[in-house]
């Protein structure tokens, strides 16, 4: 009888001491607002005038070697971002595809043909969820399923993109925004990588990111935000697509609620791990068939991952 109590006991203490544990969840994150900036390269960051992305880096967490899904080119990179996966997965393989006009299939589909992205996961798991898009580059438009989205607007111009997006911030203080910014590219094949003129869109875009943070405050939402940088490539002369680290490595930067500050991080990231992030901030359950992971060490209370292994010097 007393190994019996013992064992009870013993079984009572360790599922007390399981169920003690942090909940798998980021505290205090009630909104997302992803800042995507199309061919926004790490050296474009460091060698142009940055104060935001700096305050943001400073602040916050940052990866400076995210890997980008190859090509690195823009459609299957802002598609993995949303996706949770890869163009294995998605079938999103180059800017060709269409949504009726494409040769790999998904490899699982919503009922309008499109891979589940993070927008219809949010929206199937919080279908009261405010969740909005607006973008430069028209054709990121498609991407996506619009009976997830409360807000889906274009814009020809980064100026106009950026003055809507902080209205729709102010007013809807979504659950889920994104933006895209698309002239830090148009600098990049225009100019080059590496050029004053594409230093100087790195900047503009610095300053629209400077406006979107505000406008996070003046909402009222700065406190329960966490705010996310990120890009779809990077460049090498004037153009990309090629597998080197000028052109498939980004940075992902992430500021706000629950984010530790000054942090480099360690682990391994990929252009997928975006989706599963923020599906990960908002305590939701992903989709199997996404093969993304959360970065978990941005934030308070989670470590780096145990089984971490950074290589082997010569």
């Amino acid at each position: 009888m007393l190994a019996k109590v013992s064992c009870i006991v013993a079984t009572a203490l360790m599922l007390s001491a399981f169920y003690a544990q942090p909940d798998d969840k980021p505290a205090g994150i009630e909104h997302v607002i992803v800042i995507g900036v199309d061919g926004l390269s790490p050296d474009g960051i460091k060698k142009a005038e940055t104060p935001n992305i700096d305050k943001m880096v400073a602040g916050g967490a940052v990866k400076w070697n995210v890997r980008t899904v190859l090509t690195s080119a823009s459609s299957q990179n802002w598609a993995s971002m949303i996706m949770g996966a890869g163009p294995e997965q998605h079938g999103i393989i180059d800017n060709d595809w269409q949504l009726n006009k494409h040769t790999l299939p998904p490899i699982v589909q919503e009922a309008d043909g499109r891979f589940p992205t993070i927008f219809s996961v949010l929206h199937k798991a919080k279908p009261n969820a405010e969740i909005g898009a607006v973008y430069h580059w028209g054709d990121f438009g498609r991407l996506f399923q619009k009976n997830a989205v409360n807000y889906d607007k274009h814009f020809g111009t980064e100026d106009s993109t950026a003055a809507d997006f902080i209205q729709y911030i102010k007013n809807k203080k979504p659950v889920l925004g994104f933006v895209h910014f698309d002239h830090v590219d148009h600098a990049g094949h225009h100019d080059g990588h590496g050029s004053q003129q594409y230093y100087q869109s790195v900047s503009k875009a610095d300053s629209l990111i400077g406006k979107i943070l505000a406008s996070i405050k003046d909402a009222g939402i700065a406190e329960k935000t966490l705010v996310i940088l990120w890009a779809d490539h990077g460049g090498i002369g004037k153009g990309h697509g090629g597998a080197t680290p000028q052109e498939a490595e980004i940075a992902g930067v992430f500021y706000g609620a629950g984010v530790k500050k000054g942090y480099q991080i360690q682990q391994q990231v990929y252009t997928y791990d975006l989706a599963s992030t923020i599906a990960f901030a908002f305590g939701i359950e992903q989709p199997y068939a996404w093969i993304g992971r959360p970065v978990k060490p941005v934030f308070k209370g989670f470590d780096e991952p145990k089984n971490l292994w950074l290589g082997e010097k010569r």
